[in-house]
């Protein structure tokens, strides 16, 4: 098998960059999910609160394309940018579309903080300026901000996380052991970004095919719209990731990625890219097909299961290219279950 894909997502539920190398770090891809849109809700009273901002709660976000310009340390020092494009729907050629730049590391030291709170695990992030805020609410025709991470992390929680999982295999002795201060446990340390659940998104080829062979007319699955950071190609047979236990990754420079969980999935599977709402039609309905033999996780009974949640094991930052070689380097004898509180 092989790397077929990347993808970063700098920006949450924006569309995402397409990548021929990334570095993969314990957060996951760098710079992924970095940035986030959250909706200003105001009261009758004048006080104000925020929602975060998710494809499935706001299909027109498919409408953003993004693309990452890495950090150049010449002379100039620029320290990178997202190129933020907006096509005005219908998607065409004709339509007008409309950019904005945004630093892709900005300072945010004398940034305005504000608390995250995703999937009941919390953070603090910090207020991009007006200009930003102004841009997107223009577009999407109520008030918005862009949030930043800064250097701030989110917990994982439940079994998902590799050190608890661990944990749980190895017994109640090495459970004691992980709990004492000298024996440097890690898994309270912050590993998420605005990510949902895991650093990474692992996503079977071959299993994206099955879904395409679903449809009429030659329609092809658009595998962004399973949002992966990481496509393997080559895979004798669709499903058979929902055993990768651990996956191998790259040459003499590889990774091991630890997969801990199943994806379960929502109706961002329909949303039609060229008109920033929901497909209506048959040939469209993603989660509708998936629906039908794809809820085999007994954590999660009502969704349909596409895709593998994965964390790197170990911290040192690693270079992954297209192309790379894949292997799974453990097999499970059974599905995981999915068991993050509160989105069971």
């Amino acid at each position: 098998m092989y790397v077929s894909d990347l993808f970063v997502y700098p920006i949450k539920s924006l569309r995402p960059t397409k990548l021929q190398e990334a570095t993969f770090t314990r957060h996951g891809i760098l710079y992924d999910r970095c940035f986030m849109l959250c909706k200003i809700i105001e009261d009758s009273a004048g006080n104000q609160e925020l929602k975060n901002m998710h494809v499935p709660h706001f299909p027109a976000m498919s409408l953003f394309l993004t693309d990452l310009i890495l950090p150049d340390h010449g002379e100039a020092d620029d320290g990178g940018r997202i190129i933020v494009t907006y096509q005005q729907p219908p998607v065409s050629e004709n339509n007008a579309t409309k950019t904005l730049h945004v630093p892709l590391q900005p300072e945010w030291d004398d940034m305005e903080e504000t608390p995250i709170m995703m999937h009941q695990s919390s953070m603090v992030g910090y207020k991009m300026g007006r200009k930003y805020s102004d841009w997107f609410s223009d577009r999407f025709g109520f008030p918005v901000i862009l949030v930043y991470t800064g250097p701030n992390r989110r917990q994982v929680l439940g079994s998902m996380n590799p050190n608890v999982r661990r944990r749980m295999e190895q017994g109640w002795l090495s459970s004691l052991a992980d709990y004492v201060p000298s024996f440097g446990r890690k898994e309270d340390d912050g590993i998420l970004t605005f990510a949902d659940c895991a650093a990474y998104m692992v996503v079977n080829d071959t299993s994206v095919k099955q879904v395409s062979s679903r449809f009429k007319d030659g329609v092809e699955v658009d595998v962004t719209k399973f949002r992966p950071n990481v496509v393997v190609g080559g895979a004798e047979s669709a499903w058979e990731e929902d055993y990768w236990e651990e996956l191998a990754i790259g040459g003499t420079d590889r990774v091991q990625l630890a997969l801990t969980s199943n994806c379960v999935r929502c109706r961002s599977l329909d949303v039609d890219y060229q008109t920033g709402g929901f497909h209506k039609t048959d040939d469209g309905l993603v989660f509708k097909k998936l629906t039908k033999d794809r809820r085999v996780d007994s954590g999660a009974k009502y969704s349909p299961v596409f895709g593998r949640y994965g964390f790197l094991k170990g911290d040192e930052a690693t270079v992954i290219r297209v192309g790379d070689p894949v292997a799974v380097s453990k097999k499970a004898t059974a599905r995981t279950t999915f068991d993050w509180p509160g989105l069971s």
